[in-house]
């Protein structure tokens, strides 16, 4: 099958994957975004993405897409440097018009995979995973960790009230956004958006976008932060209500 057989395959499906995924960091970003104005906004959503089965459907759909662009991430970087073989030894410096991002897109994809599984200790193991095991467990108005899944909004102003944790995600959505800024333009390229006209087109738009979803989720984490902080908050509901799981 030339998905897998062919070198421009394997781009392909990295590419469709990866763009896959940057649907669901926009979902994520704007999801976030209703927790600064509205914590019961926040938990509405959270109880729709609860352990529903169409939820748990596209969760294993979104952890396929994360399994399937990894794999073909570091299949394609074991491809090139067998090709260059010896090669990539002679050379120190980066090429003129070699963008670094593009040179260091598995260091920064693996940054990135790593904060995706501390993203996952903190916050999916606690809510989705949290009542899926209850359930299953057959406890009845109780959960395995303690931490209502249902009230998404408790659990996150808890973490980022804490200012290592704001500053560990920030250096993430500083990794995401090279990641980005060049995975973007480079799967629509692949797939075929890459004539004279819109080559440059799409970097601007992918560095546009890949921008407005990084300060998305970086403003949620300082107002987060700043709000909890400081006496009186800044937002216009009360912090302490939800860190006693009002």
């Amino acid at each position: 099958m030339w998905l897998t057989n062919s070198s421009i395959g394997r781009k392909v499906v990295m590419s469709v994957s990866g763009l896959f995924l940057v649907l669901f960091l926009t979902f994520h970003m704007c999801m976030n975004l209703a927790l600064v104005f509205s914590p019961e906004a926040y938990n509405v959503i959270c109880g729709l993405l609860g352990a529903h089965w169409y939820t748990l459907a596209l969760t294993a759909v979104l952890a396929a897409g994360f399994i399937v662009h990894i794999v073909y991430a570091f299949w394609l970087t074991i491809q090139n440097r067998r090709a260059r073989g010896n090669d990539r030894y002679a050379v120190n410096v980066r090429p003129q018009g070699v963008e670094w991002s593009s040179q260091n897109m598995l260091v920064l994809g693996i940054i990135v995979i790593l904060f995706l599984v501390l993203h996952m200790a903190q916050f999916w193991f606690k809510m989705q995973f949290n009542e899926v095991a209850s359930s299953m467990a057959g406890l009845d108005g109780e959960y395995l960790y303690h931490d209502d899944p249902h009230n998404g909004a408790s659990l996150v102003i808890t973490e980022f009230k804490n200012l290592w944790v704001v500053v560990l995600y920030l250096v993430w959505l500083v990794a995401l956004w090279f990641h980005l800024t060049h995975g973007f333009w480079s799967a629509l390229h692949t797939i075929g958006f890459n004539n004279n006209i819109w080559f440059n087109r799409w970097k601007v738009i992918g560095n546009v976008f890949a921008t407005v979803i990084c300060l998305g989720f970086a403003f949620v984490l300082i107002a987060l932060f700043l709000h909890t902080n400081i006496e009186g908050g800044i937002l216009g509901w009360n912090a302490a209500d939800w860190l006693l799981n009002k």
